[in-house]
């Protein structure tokens, strides 16, 4: 979906498809378009008349249908969202093509499982497994589908933001990308100003997206760059903000706790994780080593006070670090995650997955026993 959806948000997806990609032999289907205009309504409309999806499939064939010309092991599309399950319309011979078929769709709120809706979700119906981003709607969506439903929270690309061996200067004192509180940001700006320090945050104003000024979101021209542009002023953040998903929108969450991205690539990176994160049992299964996260509220009009505090804390702040990027490597690399697909439809991990695993591996023992080698001297 990169080349149609292209919001900055989306692109820790197209990292996952790239990590995919680069993990065996694969080839890489991308939509030029998602038919997303009128063929959608008149497909909708079709299968209302008919209430047939193999009928509506016929008498609305999409303006670029794609027809996969050899078999394949497995079929694994990925999706930002449900709304974009109608791209499967363009391919046509999907499921005779391929042995086996899993998706992974990354943020599925139940409020999304409206009945003007629930034509899409057919798609799934002809899915092995479905793996979801947001636990609790598992099972709602099994519900409806009828298929094996799991939740595969997010990874992160841990070669990519890791800032071993290199460890660039920390130059970026704080920061807040993304959804923020205004609260905060603005204490934030006072104390930047007060203290002299380098506050780095978005200042785009986004427009064409429901819901923009709550998301402070922009669209990408190149994912893969932008990716290598946001890992850079990571590995040289000392605190970055990270809160629970769309914590500014109850009416679309409805007070249901997820996250995100954002602890993951802040973790990565070696920066210090400060938020406001979900109280799930779900979250601190991920995120259980100390200081994983500096909870703060989400409105912190107090937030100078609370860095000024932990900037009295030089070895605290070195040893949370290091725990950062030690624990994502070893569990949250996107690979990972892949292994928890194959492994869920009893296929095994390529050479090159496992080489992969043995890497990232090499590299915390390295990272860890430097430590404890400059301790013991």
């Amino acid at each position: 979906m990169r080349e149609v959806a292209k919001l900055v948000g989306f692109c820790s997806l197209y990292e996952f498809e790239d990590v995919i990609y680069d993990a065996d032999a694969t080839d890489m289907l991308t939509p030029l378009s998602t038919d997303d205009g009128i063929v959608r309504k008149v497909y909708k409309l079709a299968k209302y008349l008919t209430n047939s999806q193999k009928l509506a499939n016929f008498l609305v064939p999409g303006t670029n249908p794609y027809f996969l010309e050899q078999e394949y092991e497995l079929f694994f599309p990925v999706f930002n969202s449900p709304f974009e399950l109608f791209a499967l319309h363009a391919f046509k011979n999907w499921r005779q093509k391929c042995s086996q078929a899993v998706c992974y769709i990354d943020e599925f709120w139940e409020t999304y499982l409206q009945p003007s809706s629930l034509y899409f979700l057919e798609y799934l119906k002809d899915f092995d497994h479905i793996f979801l981003g947001n636990k609790n709607s598992v099972e709602a969506v099994a519900k409806i589908t009828g298929r094996p439903c799991s939740y595969l929270p997010p990874g992160i690309d841990t070669l990519k933001f890791c800032p071993y061996p290199q460890l660039p200067h920390r130059s970026i004192d704080v920061s807040y990308l993304g959804r923020r509180s205004p609260v905060t940001h603005q204490a934030l700006l006072e104390y930047a100003q007060q203290q002299q320090i380098f506050y780095y945050y978005d200042t785009i104003k986004a427009s064409g997206t429901k819901n923009a000024a709550k998301q402070q979101t922009f669209a990408v021209n190149n994912a893969r760059e932008h990716r290598i542009l946001f890992a850079n002023l990571n590995k040289r953040s000392r605190y970055f903000f990270a809160n629970r998903a769309r914590i500014n929108e109850a009416e679309a969450t409805k007070n249901k706790q997820e996250f995100g991205p954002r602890f993951f690539e802040g973790a990565a990176a070696g920066a210090v994780l400060i938020g406001d994160p979900p109280m799930t049992e779900e979250f601190y299964k991920h995120f259980d080593w100390p200081d994983a996260i500096i909870k703060v509220p989400f409105d912190a009009p107090e937030i100078g006070e609370i860095i000024s505090d932990l900037d009295s804390q030089p070895d605290r702040l070195a040893r949370i670090s290091r725990d950062n990027v030690v624990n994502t490597l070893l569990r949250h690399d996107w690979v990972y995650r892949l292994r928890t697909v194959l492994e869920t439809i009893d296929v095994k991990p390529s050479q090159i997955m496992l080489a992969r695993e043995a890497k990232l591996k090499k590299l915390a023992y390295e990272i860890q026993h430097a430590l404890d080698a400059s301790l013991v001297s």
